[in-house]
């Protein structure tokens, strides 16, 4: 599973089986799947070197997504490791934890799902262009939590195909928390799908961003988050094994970066909210990035170069009512 892309991406709203509606159909509405009970969380290496040792036999966009939602309950959260997951994105341990903690709780379960045989894209390769959380209301550090993944909406994308890979968080009954991570598979389109249409350009240039922070990246911020996080792909820990997927030195996960800047701005958070994240150029480690808002403060957030002219994530945070 490679990291960020390097040019934002827009990913299209139609399905290889139902192009013509998939765009009417609400994120809400998941497919009929199958439940796989997990008795404990599946160790992330190992169902990383599977996906990878199996990767050449996928059959890509020909193939279809698992039907099935793999399900781990009774979750008591690690406060040491959360403890240490807020020092790394700048945040504060409190009573309450990040919306993106929750995504590296489900993080586990989107591996074990896409290193399966039945998963029809091998993990090298896919990179992940976009994700958006909804923050039902906030989770409590004690909490006992359910978690669930599943794949949904394979669609055909300008450069490839795109997938998303949808998280839950329950406590009792009550779904607390979304993830939904889109994830591009470049040069493969589902056969028979409709031509993604290009979107034009806007009506107006955005107004000049107000700067809220700057922050001096260290060369070994990859590693930092890898640890904490459990996504050590090769791309974000060192310049020697970023070198072999084509970047002249690591980068950071784009994670890091969402939960960087919601950390960032989290005493304005809403109670309940829902924030989106695109991922477009890459930050090379070291770096010095600023977190810009525009015209509606916290209704938008970018991360760019310390001079304004690369974009690394937009972001937009939206109350629910």
């Amino acid at each position: 599973m490679q990291g960020e892309s390097d040019r934002p991406t827009d990913a299209a709203a139609a399905s290889p089986t139902a192009a013509a509606t998939a765009a009417a159909v609400p994120d809400e509405t998941p497919r009929d799947v199958d439940v796989e009970l997990l008795d404990r969380a599946p160790r992330v290496a190992a169902a990383f070197a599977t996906g990878v040792a199996t990767g050449w036999r996928r059959p890509g966009a020909r193939g279809t997504l698992p039907a099935r939602r793999l399900v781990l309950p009774g979750v008591h959260q690690d406060v040491s490791r959360l403890a240490e997951f807020c020092s790394v994105t700048g945040g504060l341990l409190g009573d309450t934890v990040p919306a993106t903690w929750l995504h590296v709780l489900t993080f586990p379960l989107q591996v074990r799902l896409m290193a399966a045989q039945d998963f029809p894209f091998p993990m090298l390769g896919m990179v992940h262009v976009g994700n958006r959380m909804t923050v039902h209301r906030p989770v409590r550090v004690h909490e006992e939590l359910t978690l669930s993944v599943r794949a949904e909406r394979l669609a055909p994308h300008r450069k490839g195909s795109t997938v998303d890979v949808v998280g839950e968080v329950r406590v009792a009954d009550d779904l607390v928390w979304e993830g939904r991570s889109t994830y591009l598979v470049r040069g493969d389109t589902p056969p028979g799908a409709p031509a993604p249409v290009e979107e034009g350009a806007p009506a107006t240039e955005p107004e000049p961003g107000r700067q809220l922070a700057l922050w001096r990246l260290p060369a070994d911020l990859g590693r930092s988050y890898a640890r904490v996080a459990g996504d050590a792909n090769p791309i974000h820990l060192s310049a020697l094994s970023a070198k072999a997927f084509g970047f002249p030195r690591a980068i950071a996960h784009g994670m890091w970066t969402h939960a960087r800047v919601l950390a960032a701005v989290q005493p304005r958070l809403p109670r309940r909210y829902t924030v989106s994240a695109a991922f477009a150029k890459p930050i090379l480690l070291p770096s010095t990035v600023v977190l810009l808002t525009g015209a509606q403060d916290l209704g938008d957030l970018t991360v760019t170069d310390r001079k304004g002219s690369r974009t690394h994530v937009s972001m937009q945070v939206s109350p629910l009512g």
